[in-house]
């Protein structure tokens, strides 16, 4: 299930308490961001053993600066994260977010 998050220090808490997580910045208005979105649901559903979190950038523009600041990442949107262990260790942005390139992270990390 998709847990939404709006702040940075709501981030900050998922750091300290998931050793594992994926993160999506979705774009409330662009349709490949709806895309991805679908993608990051379908796996979301299959694969309950790892949390995954989204931020709508355009209401939480903070927190989506905070993350590619302090992770040294380029901000993107849509752009799924796999953070472990409190690092970024993978990220896709567009169409290369799918079920199958969500599964293959998690396999390579």
């Amino acid at each position: 299930m998709l847990e939404k998050i709006d702040s940075v220090e709501q981030f900050d808490e998922l750091l300290k308490k998931e050793e594992r997580f994926f993160l999506l910045k979705h774009s409330l208005t662009c349709p490949v961001s709806h895309a991805a979105y679908q993608e990051y649901q379908k796996y979301a559903s299959e694969h309950q053993d790892v949390p995954t979190y989204f931020l709508a950038v355009q209401e939480s523009r903070p927190l989506s600066n905070e993350i590619s600041e302090k992770f040294q990442i380029k901000h993107e949107s849509p752009q799924a994260i796999l953070f472990s262990n409190g690092e970024a260790m993978w990220n896709a942005s567009h169409w290369k977010i799918t079920n199958r390139s969500l599964t293959g992270a998690i396999g390579e990390n």
